[in-house]
């Protein structure tokens, strides 16, 4: 997953983008994560009320966590791709959103 991260990261510079991770988990969590899988981006905790969860319609309340997902924002605050389940941990397709979007601006 480390290196998947890293090479994510340099893909998604170069079209002009961020990446950061949100997860329900604490930030103890999280910063152990991090360190465990060497990511290249900052992880965010929504642990406390998970309301970035729940505005994005990733939280399953029962379980109290979100599902995977990823979201790719445009710069006016648009949701324009978004893989959410297993298919989310692979960052190919927000690099793909990303790299179309970046060539459609153009």
């Amino acid at each position: 997953m480390a290196y998947q991260a890293g090479i994510a990261n340099s893909k998604f510079d170069t079209a002009e983008t961020r990446i950061f991770g949100i997860s329900t988990d604490n930030t103890f969590s999280l910063k152990e994560f991090a360190a465990k899988v060497n990511a290249s981006f900052p992880l965010l905790s929504d642990f406390a009320n998970r309301e970035v969860s729940k505005s994005y319609g990733v939280l399953i309340p029962q379980a109290g966590v979100a599902n995977r997902a990823t979201f790719v924002i445009d710069k006016e605050g648009k949701i324009i791709h978004i893989e959410e389940g297993s298919v989310a941990i692979d960052p190919s397709g927000a690099e793909t959103a990303c790299s179309r979007l970046a060539h459609k601006n153009q």
